[in-house]
């Protein structure tokens, strides 16, 4: 999906796809509806190297500074940025965060293969640096190679075998190689570690839907709407979890806060079209939300106390099974 920039030439930076969309790895998976980043394409920070001022080429081109093409980059200038990125690492190619900028500007405009090729110049640098080998990783998913992906994360979490962000994009990729048990493990995994980590409440409630445990799905995605209900994603997965098992009219009213969230989400609007077909003939009461997220939250008690028995045994740091989403915002979507 590259596409070429003008300017020096740029580039970019989840539940899966959200079942409606939402794996935010760019957070990672979908229901029922369309698809992160996460993904998300996952989480964007980034780190400045300090007040810098610009310098300027033997034939006297100014040259931008780090903080200036940054300051490009938070207002979404990202063709802009990535052209002052290219610049800036040409003048000053040791310095790991500004490839990794690169990296991320070229992602987010569109351009994936200068995005690994910036990735890959941080890691150069420094062969753990912990954000080129995510983003990097978000990269080879969303361009079908998550083996090449996983030997990333893999990598990183060999360095950081506690990191909520790389067990959720471990999650992602076990997914994408079709591994759903593993890509469950993950996110239990980056859930013990913060159990309000709601990209992988939605990614693991997508992957339920997906693999017809529809009921299962819906502890994790009524606490993910529970601590974010203005997000449609997890609305429009818990409306698609509630209608598979039965629940029209809760699943009614799932895809109404979906809609009230964001009024052109289509996903929501056609599946509460489909719900109201079925009326309430077989659904006479509403679905407890509170109940369903303190469940769940009993559950994440249960997989915290199996990591604590997993870490005494010393075998917390394996990354092998699992991998989550998205990034961050890694996102999925039924």
């Amino acid at each position: 999906m590259s596409r070429h920039v003008p300017y020096l030439s740029v580039l970019v930076a989840a539940v899966l796809v959200p079942l409606a969309a939402g794996c935010s790895d760019r957070g990672d998976h979908q229901t029922s509806g369309s698809a992160p980043e996460s993904t998300a394409a996952g989480s964007t920070t980034t780190a400045s190297t300090g007040a810098e001022t610009p310098s300027t080429t033997s034939v006297g081109t100014v040259v931008p500074s780090y903080a200036d093409a940054e300051r490009a980059y938070h207002r979404g200038n990202y063709e802009e940025a990535a052209g002052m990125f290219q610049a800036y690492t040409e003048s000053n190619p040791d310095n790991a965060w500004g490839h990794y900028m690169l990296g991320l500007s070229a992602w987010k405009q569109g351009d994936d293969t200068l995005a690994l090729q910036a990735f890959d110049a941080a890691l150069r640098l420094e062969p753990t640096h912990r954000k080129s080998l995510f983003n990097s990783a978000r990269v080879l998913i969303e361009t079908g190679r998550p083996r090449d992906a996983l030997e990333r994360v893999q990598q990183a979490l060999a360095a950081e075998p506690l990191s909520g962000e790389g067990l959720r994009l471990l999650g992602r990729t076990e997914y994408e190689l079709g591994r759903p048990d593993e890509a469950i493990d993950a996110y239990q995994r980056a859930l013990a570690l913060d159990d309000r980590d709601v990209w992988a409440m939605n990614n693991l409630g997508y992957i339920y839907i997906q693999t017809g445990r529809s009921t299962d799905a819906l502890p994790p995605l009524a606490r993910a709407v529970e601590i974010r209900g203005n997000v449609p994603v997890f609305q429009n997965n818990f409306a698609t979890a509630l209608e598979r098992s039965g629940h029209f009219t809760s699943a009614a009213l799932a895809y109404e806060a979906a809609l009230q969230a964001d009024s052109t989400y289509s996903k929501a609007a056609v599946g509460l079209e489909r719900v109201k077909a079925h009326g309430a003939e077989s659904d006479t009461a509403s679905v407890d939300v509170a109940e369903l997220s303190r469940e769940f939250q009993q559950e994440v008690e249960q997989w915290r106390a199996r990591s604590a028995v997993a870490d005494s045994a010393g075998t917390v740091d394996s990354v092998v099974p699992g991998e989550s989403t998205q990034e961050s915002s890694d996102s999925a979507t039924p």
